[in-house]
């Protein structure tokens, strides 16, 4: 008993120091059931740990990955003084799948790009509650944030899991899509597949969703002050660099699949009273105003509903308006873990 509990506490003590640099790890979990029946075959999901977990594991926030993001992208916004402060968090963020570096149609060994099997937000959760529980040994997180798809799966985990947070902040949010992204999600999906059909090249394919990223991220407001028209050749000249073999577009395909079917209020047969009554966790949402790719109208209806703190940023930077406030939005961040 003396030596179990004697490797324990090395075990312990190596994961914590492990932890605090931020590495990526992996975890593996075999064939992986999805909501659909079918199967991830040898299923991998990457994360980071970045901070060092309380004793008790109380101080303890899930981060998950928005569209097309890592875990090396979201670290970039951890730290003291940073958009989420980690001097007394352990924050740890998890690859979604399909963004290329947990399974992806790009990275399937056994089921390449188009024989990947579609998946849901609901099976990102899956993973990362698995995750948790089964191999970081983790019963109950403080909190949980994310924003934009990472807002997705936040909604997700607190009417699935409604016991295992005390705290939720989804950001540039929305509990089920509006009609007008379900639309511009379509239109960027067929995009994609029309110029798969027509036999582009990977870099034209990637080319064309990221112009039309660009173009609803921002507000048009936005893009004419920054980007003049005279200066329009250089600013598209920006769009013409070496495709990404991390995010391809296939990963981008089956990420945008996912997102189409998020709603969580199928869980409840489409009631948002009873979805609002099943939710435990403390909610604070900042949503954009000026929102073109997640409509603020649909998260601002659920906030009056759960009767919940919403923060609305009214800048012109539309889908990205936490980093024209990032100052403001850290501070509220902040001071939602302390309280």
């Amino acid at each position: 008993m003396k030596f179990y509990i004697k490797a324990v506490l090395v075990t312990w003590v190596g994961l914590s120091l492990l932890f605090g640099e931020g590495e990526q790890l992996f975890v593996e979990l075999g064939d992986f059931e999805l909501e659909n029946g079918q199967i991830i075959k040898d299923c991998r999901i990457g994360y980071r740990i970045l901070g060092e977990m309380n004793a008790d594991k109380s101080n303890i926030i899930l981060y998950p990955t928005w569209f097309g993001g890592s875990s090396e992208h979201v670290s970039g916004l951890i730290g003291p003084g940073k958009f989420v402060d980690n001097s007394d968090l352990c924050v740890i963020i998890v690859d979604a799948l399909g963004n290329g570096v947990s399974s992806s149609p790009s990275n399937s060994k056994k089921q390449k790009n188009g024989k990947f099997p579609e998946f849901t937000i609901h099976d990102m959760v899956q993973s990362q509650y698995r995750l948790l529980k089964e191999h970081l040994g983790i019963q109950h997180l403080y909190g949980i944030i994310g924003g934009s798809m990472g807002s997705f799966q936040t909604f997700e985990w607190v009417v699935c899991y409604p016991d295992f947070m005390d705290k939720a902040l989804p950001y540039v949010c929305s509990p089920a899509l509006s009609s007008y992204d379900l639309l511009q999600l379509q239109l960027q999906l067929e995009i994609i597949e029309t110029a798969r059909k027509a036999r582009y090249p990977e870099q034209k394919i990637q080319r064309l969703a990221n112009i039309m990223t660009e173009l609803f991220g921002h507000t048009p407001e936005y893009v004419v002050e920054k980007h003049p028209a005279d200066e329009f050749e250089k600013y598209l000249l920006g769009f013409d660099h070496e495709p990404s073999h991390q995010f391809t577009s296939w990963n981008k395909a089956s990420q945008i699949r996912a997102m189409l079917g998020h709603n969580i209020f199928r869980h409840f047969e489409g009631s948002e009273e009873n979805t609002a009554h099943s939710i435990k966790a403390e909610i604070l949402m900042i949503v954009s105003a000026t929102d073109h790719i997640v409509n603020p109208i649909p998260a601002l209806k659920f906030a009056r509903i759960l009767d919940c703190e919403v923060v609305v940023l009214e800048n012109n930077c539309g889908h990205l308006a936490i980093g024209c406030e990032m100052a403001r939005c850290s501070r509220i961040v902040g001071d939602f873990f302390k309280r």
